[in-house]
């Protein structure tokens, strides 16, 4: 996982020192930060779709654990049924 690197030399640093942290990135990335902070298996984290432009937030313990597992969704709606519909394209 390429993102792990980067999540402990800089993510977590600033995180430390603390600032808040905005993460901007690929799908992919995020879904492999996500299935860190969350113990997510491999075989779960495929099925997982988080949607493009809305803002997930985590907010993390002393640990860097979540303390809201899954994280918060600033406009949960729009994230339903954006993830509903990049669901339903694979099934086309």
């Amino acid at each position: 996982m390429r993102l792990l690197p980067y999540w402990e030399s800089d993510i977590k640093e600033d995180l430390k020192s603390g600032k808040t942290v905005l993460v901007t990135a690929h799908g992919n990335s995020l879904r492999a930060l996500v299935k860190h902070l969350d113990g997510i298996s491999d075989e779960d984290i495929a099925g997982l779709n988080i949607p493009t432009g809305i803002p997930l937030v985590y907010d993390l313990d002393e640990n860097f654990q979540p303390i809201n597992p899954g994280g918060t969704y600033l406009d949960p709606e729009a994230a339903a049924e954006s993830i509903k519909a990049v669901a339903a394209q694979g099934k086309k």
